[in-house]
């Protein structure tokens, strides 16, 4: 089985210099990777990133990121990806990595996602020129994605991606806010390619599990929301099919 390590919304500070790295002394004994759904920082900002690749220093195990809004927020977000790669983390936005693990192969294409909303409550890219950018922006996003998935040919294919495709994950999150938090256009590029696993972030009062329309298990890995400092995901086979498991990983 394979082991992902799996969190989201650090929001990390200049000041949260120590209170991750302690967390992770035992990681590559409880999982083979560890993925980070994006916010990685709390503002964008270069010192920012600086802190958290001291946290990351000497981790044996692959480590691969996308970024979420709030990396983006001061408009630096190149920067913080160099930073953040220097330190050897893969940072996907429309990217894909492969990584062998006990002789299996796994794929993970990322991508930061965006807003529009969902199936019956969604934006549309008609109207005045802001309204059209918005929309098109996930569509171009979710077009990527889907090719990225697409042209991996592992074992297993993983989406690692900030904003939600689904609505599942968002229940307890006030439904005006829904468009802002993920895309139903993510799941239909994911559903089209196919995937075993989806991670994201973004929504602190959400639920941990969903699935897509065609039944890719979808897993909020919000830290807020799950009250850890990571989760731990086991991707396996049984009967033809893939099973995603869970387990809490290390405590707060």
């Amino acid at each position: 089985m394979i082991r992902l390590a799996a969190v989201g919304d650090i929001h990390f500070g200049e000041d949260s210099a120590g209170t991750f790295a302690h967390h992770l002394t035992s990681v590559e004994e409880q999982a083979d990777a560890l993925l980070l759904a994006g916010d990685l920082t709390r503002h964008g900002l270069i010192e920012e990133a600086a802190v958290l690749t001291e946290e990351l220093r000497g981790i044996e195990i692959p480590v691969v990121a996308v970024l979420g809004n709030h990396d983006y927020h001061s408009d630096a977000q190149v920067e913080v990806r160099s930073i953040l790669e220097a330190e050897g983390v893969h940072v996907l936005e429309g990217q894909s990595v492969v990584l062998e693990i006990g002789g299996r192969t796994l794929g993970i294409a990322g991508t930061k996602g965006f807003g529009g909303g969902y199936a019956g409550a969604c934006g549309s890219d008609f109207g005045e020129p802001e309204m059209k950018a918005f929309i098109r922006h996930t569509k171009s996003i979710s077009s990527v994605l889907q090719a990225r998935l697409e042209a991996l040919q592992t074992d297993y294919r993983v989406a690692l991606l900030h904003y939600s495709p689904v609505d599942e994950t968002l229940a307890g999150e006030p439904l005006e806010i829904y468009p802002f938090l993920g895309s139903y256009l993510l799941a239909e590029a994911i559903d089209n390619a196919g995937a075993d696993l989806v991670l994201h972030g973004h929504a602190h009062h959400g639920r941990e599990e969903g699935t897509t329309p065609k039944g890719v298990a979808v897993r909020n890995v919000c830290q807020a929301l799950l009250q850890r400092p990571y989760t731990v995901y086991g991707l396996g086979s049984s009967e033809g099919r893939t099973v995603v498991k869970s387990r809490a990983g290390a405590r707060s």
